[in-house]
């Protein structure tokens, strides 16, 4: 995560949906536990200071999802396909796949692209409608790519995996 760009999230508790979020501003590289707000289901602060501004929609998508942790970066990758395909990126036959639980070969899986907006709950109601189970992750155009798992480490593990599918679609572009 470039600068202070990106956050992350950990669901704590689910009744009450209660998630540990980066707060606004921060370096993610060097993070310490002041660094992190504890907030409700609508990402509203509970405890710590001001969470990311993007706290409502990592609740959003853990609430919709079943996710126990959100990984939000703002990469190139996602950035550029985002703009080029704004349908959503196709990808087929690449080994990768597997590393979100997809099958190698013969299935095409849909990384969905949706339109940004400040707006969170706009952009949680165009993440829901948009969502592909079969892809932990979303892209939103001009702004970056959200990606989940079980817990922090599948999380990361399929940010890697989904960036890495976007960087070859990049590059093959």
């Amino acid at each position: 995560m470039r600068g202070t760009s990106g956050n992350l999230s950990v669901v704590l508790s689910r009744d009450p949906l209660r998630l540990a979020v980066t707060a606004s501003g921060h370096d993610k590289g060097e993070l310490t536990p002041a660094d992190v707000v504890l907030v409700d289901g609508y990402g509203a602060a509970v405890q710590g200071g001001r969470p990311s501004a993007e706290a409502e929609l990592h609740a959003r998508v853990a609430a919709l999802t079943g996710a126990g942790a959100v990984v939000h970066v703002h990469t190139v990758a996602s950035v550029a396909m985002g703009k080029r395909a704004p349908g959503g990126i196709v990808f087929k036959d690449v080994e990768m796949l597997k590393g979100v639980g997809q099958p190698a070969h013969d299935v095409e899986v849909v990384l969905p692209v949706i339109a940004n907006s400040q707006d969170m709950k706009v952009l949680g109601d165009r993440l829901e409608a948009a969502r592909n189970p079969r892809m932990p992750a979303v892209v939103v155009a001009g702004h970056g790519l959200y990606v989940w798992g079980d817990d922090p480490r599948q999380a990361r593990h399929h940010t890697e995996v989904v960036e890495w599918l976007l960087e070859l679609e990049l590059t093959e572009r």
